[in-house]
């Protein structure tokens, strides 16, 4: 017959055995994602057409088609893990997603919600904005949001690759959006880094995507309480 003070010891290495393995498998990966070339110069955006849009006169805005950092570094580049992920099924957020119109922009350039996860729209405007996804695997939808209608909320169920959202009366304005159905995903700041945490060892194929300049792949192997890193370099393609 054991002891109880034998008891008492086994049970604690259960405990300790169990709280090692919940933490041994926090694995990210981490990286710098970088411009390589000549970059084009980005046109000033002319928002005369609406006397409603308002900016800085003295620092227009420009267009956001590819924003550099230094290095020079990548904004606007959304990565995910693409393979490696176990079969399950992940927890929707509570938090929404955002994508707000102020300034006759939409901010942020790039967003990614999870399936199932509410996106908010945002009009603070005071003016009349639509709202037009060009969405192919969801349903693409066009909505008006007069001066009034300060928020609308879309919901995804399906995942699908980066698609372009356009204000039909603003030509200017775009934005991108990716619908994921996992929270191993993120979006790349001017500073160009990334990094995706919580990740059980084992291999994954992740995956840097940018609206123009396309997508590009990198295998990496996490072990238990691993940091790798994976960087990337995007260029024009020569004609």
């Amino acid at each position: 017959m054991k002891s109880k003070n034998t008891t008492c010891w086994m049970a604690l290495a259960l405990v300790a055995s169990l709280v090692m393995a919940g933490t041994g498998y926090a694995g990210s990966v981490t990286g710098t994602i970088k411009f390589e070339g000549k970059a084009p110069t980005m046109k000033t955006i002319d928002m005369s057409a609406d006397k409603g849009c308002v900016c800085d006169v003295n620092n227009p805005p420009k267009a956001e088609a590819l924003v550099l950092g230094d290095g020079p570094t990548m904004a606007n580049v959304f990565v995910q893990v693409i393979t490696g992920l176990p079969e399950k099924t992940w927890p929707v957020p509570e938090k929404s997603a955002e994508i707000t119109q102020a300034g006759c922009l939409y901010t942020p350039h790039v967003v990614g919600v999870q399936v199932g996860q509410n996106l908010d729209i945002l009009n603070p405007d005071g003016i009349l904005h639509n709202v037009h996804s060009f969405s192919m695997v969801n349903d693409a939808f066009n909505l008006a949001m007069p001066k009034f209608k300060t928020k609308i909320t879309k919901v995804f169920d399906k995942p699908e690759k980066m698609f372009p959202f356009k204000c039909d009366l603003h030509p200017w304005m775009a934005a991108y959006c990716v619908v994921v159905d996992h929270p191993f995903f993120t979006v790349t700041e001017k500073d160009g880094v990334y990094t995706i945490d919580g990740l059980d060892a084992g291999t994954y194929e992740i995956e840097a995507t940018h609206e123009r300049l396309g997508s590009q792949t990198a295998k990496v192997t996490i072990g238990a309480d691993d940091k790798q890193t994976a960087d990337f370099t995007f260029s024009i393609p020569k004609k």
